[in-house]
């Protein structure tokens, strides 16, 4: 029997990402640990502010884990919510975890929080490569319906891995924010298809922004993280100098093969795939197995 990981929420995520009944929660809503500024503005506010974070096991190995939550402001990272995300990894890092799994479902920063949130996610960003420097892989899961956009997008990035459902989704700046800033012609962002073309997972992949994908199914990612956390021992996580060169020559190569194309269709095809229209309604692993001969490489 499978479970949604669409459909489910941060705390029902963990506990069947997780091993069974080996997640501590930090910081529970019972502590009421609330962002000090919706408050002021007549927002609602949630008692743990939209992340659950703690300490837990992931097939007997010792992870951190964090999870936001979607449901609440789209999962948008405030003051507290940030802070409590670099305090997990910090603590990770001080009892050396073997790995960090992010469970990221956000529109990017709160609005309501503006330069607060902004710099939250920098300081987020700059505590994820923190943790990779100390030898300890992240590894970030994407499959919720808010995607992850906006600066969490590059926190995800950030990560050694990510890996992704085809329902979710990963980019800087979402299709209501394209639209806005250059018109519907530029973007069409009630045309539901070509969003999923441009940002959903399989689209990833195939640009080798992530690692793999997974059916809509939380055994699915649990199997997925394990594996990938199995991958990284006495492999090295910190983001090198080496890395970074073989990243941007990628994007280079990425952007002279593909920057004239109107469609991510027209990509796939240029990437060898010879009915791109068949891609949307293959299942992840006949997916998985069409697409490993021609997508992109990317770095970890």
């Amino acid at each position: 029997m499978t479970a949604s990981y669409l459909e489910a929420n941060a705390r029902e995520r963990l506990a069947q990402v997780l091993d069974a009944d080996s997640f501590e929660e930090f910081l529970p809503p019972s502590k009421r640990i609330v962002s000090p500024h919706l408050g002021q503005l007549d927002a609602p506010v949630s008692f743990d502010d939209g992340v659950v974070v703690g300490r837990g096991a992931l097939n007997g190995a010792k992870v951190f884990a964090a999870a936001q939550e979607g449901g609440f402001m789209g999962g948008a990272v405030g003051e507290v919510h940030g802070a409590k995300l670099v305090g997990l990894l910090k603590r990770a890092v001080q009892e050396q975890a073997e790995g960090v799994i992010l469970l990221l479902e956000t529109g990017g920063v709160r609005l309501h929080e503006a330069n607060a949130g902004l710099i939250a996610v920098s300081e987020v960003m700059r505590a994820v490569l923190d943790t990779r420097a100390a030898g300890i892989p992240v590894i970030v899961l994407v499959g919720g319906s808010n995607g992850c956009f906006g600066g969490m997008g590059i926190v995800a990035r950030c990560a050694n891995a990510i890996i992704m459902s085809e329902e979710g989704r990963l980019a800087m700046s979402g299709p209501e924010v394209i639209e806005t800033a250059n018109g519907v012609e530029e973007f069409d962002s009630r045309d539901r298809a070509l969003v999923w073309r441009t940002t959903g997972g399989k689209h990833r992949y195939l640009l080798g922004d992530c690692h793999g994908i997974v059916a809509d199914d939380t055994a699915a990612f649990r199997a997925a993280a394990t594996q990938t956390l199995q991958g990284f021992k006495n492999n090295p996580t910190a983001l090198s100098l080496q890395v970074l060169e073989a990243e941007q020559a990628m994007l280079e190569q990425r952007i002279a093969r593909f920057g004239d194309a109107s469609d991510p269709l027209e990509i796939w095809q240029r990437l060898g795939i010879d009915k791109p229209l068949d891609v949307a309604m293959l299942e992840a692993a006949a997916f998985t197995a069409l697409a490993e001969p021609h997508r992109v490489k990317g770095q970890p």
